[in-house]
């Protein structure tokens, strides 16, 4: 399938939502990773998001080059010619960026999107995000409230943040400072200023304890009745169609009946990436120590170029991090839920 047009991941949103389950946002940084989301969508029958975060597309173009704009569209139209041979469909997004980046990621990406919609041509991507959850809740949202303007006349998905994930990701580490929880009172003024229930939806990523990086089972700890407190106030000031779309950041580690209780309460997509980056290295880990003596040079020998050739162990590490996320599909329960299987 083509990746999802504006009014198929509206669908898929909507699907998402009523039917309790999230779609894995794998981040990315190569096109052998973006393979491997590909491939384990389609084996879990699963559509899904590719995402690319500003280091990972900074680390695509080249660590010579460093351009975000640049590798973030090359991974994109990778997976634009790629997706239409697997049997799903999957959106494309940007992660975390904040403020001070936006001029500099986002809106260059923008920009490449309207160029292709005035020449006929599809979005480059359906989805940015706007990370404002350094700032006050009302400079977030007037920040938040011009990007949602452009974005709807192109047909983009916002996605915001509002309270702060912890731990550190991809740079971007929240300060001790940081609120971890969001309010109810905070989703209000969000739906009060992004007008929910409109034409045109976003996604809000609320706070509940979540934390970025890799933690030991049990040490992190969520409260997801945060987010049914949230959609129960905002049902009640603005109606059952007012209902948020949540994103879960930082789920590594937490316990699945917590992200069970997360999907019941509106989540709809989940971000993993630690998980994934160490299912990938991993598998090329293991190869190495099985075969150190063919990938090494030892003692004048000339090792084995069948060991030491990067496409036998990126094949073992694309295979790996697929079946990781279809592993993934099937915790947040998308497994089956394609489009294409309806």
């Amino acid at each position: 399938m083509p990746v999802a047009d504006y009014a198929t991941y509206r669908t898929m949103l909507d699907r998402a939502r009523a039917g309790r389950f999230a779609y894995p946002a794998v981040n990315v940084t190569s096109l052998t990773a973006a393979n491997a989301v590909l491939k384990g969508l389609a084996d879990s029958r699963s559509d899904g998001i590719v995402q690319i975060s500003t280091g990972g597309a900074a680390f695509a173009s080249g660590t010579s080059v460093k351009d975000m704009v640049l590798g973030a569209i090359t991974v994109a139209e990778h997976v634009h010619r790629v997706a239409e041979r697997y049997p799903i469909h999957v959106a494309l997004h940007t992660d975390h960026c904040q403020a001070k980046t936006l001029d500099s990621f986002v809106m260059p990406l923008v920009e490449e999107t309207e160029r292709r919609r005035a020449s006929g041509r599809p979005n480059l991507f359906n989805g940015h995000m706007f990370d404002g959850s350094e700032l006050p809740l009302n400079d977030n949202l007037d920040i938040a409230v011009r990007l949602q303007e452009r974005f709807a006349r192109n047909d983009i998905v916002l996605e915001i943040e509002v309270g702060a994930v912890g731990g550190e990701e991809d740079g971007i580490r929240a300060s001790a400072a940081a609120k971890l929880y969001t309010t109810p009172e905070d989703t209000l003024e969000v739906a009060r200023r992004l007008k929910n229930g409109s034409d045109h939806p976003y996604l809000l990523a609320a706070t509940f304890g979540n934390v970025h990086g890799v933690y030991k089972p049990g040490h992190v700890k969520l409260t997801p009745s945060i987010l049914r407190d949230c959609q129960e106030a905002v049902e009640r000031t603005y109606g059952p169609d007012s209902r948020f779309y949540f994103v879960f950041h930082g789920g590594s580690g937490s316990d699945l009946r917590d992200i069970h209780d997360a999907l019941d309460y509106g989540v709809v997509k989940t971000n993993v990436d630690t998980d994934m980056q160490y299912a990938f290295t991993r598998a090329i880990a293991d190869h190495c120590f099985r075969n150190y003596d063919g990938i090494l040079r030892i003692d004048g020998d000339v090792g084995n170029k069948k060991a030491y050739d990067p496409r036998s162990y990126l094949a073992l590490a694309e295979k790996a991090m697929a079946d990781r996320v279809a592993r993934a599909a099937t915790e947040l329960r998308s497994a089956g839920h394609a489009l294409s299987a309806q």
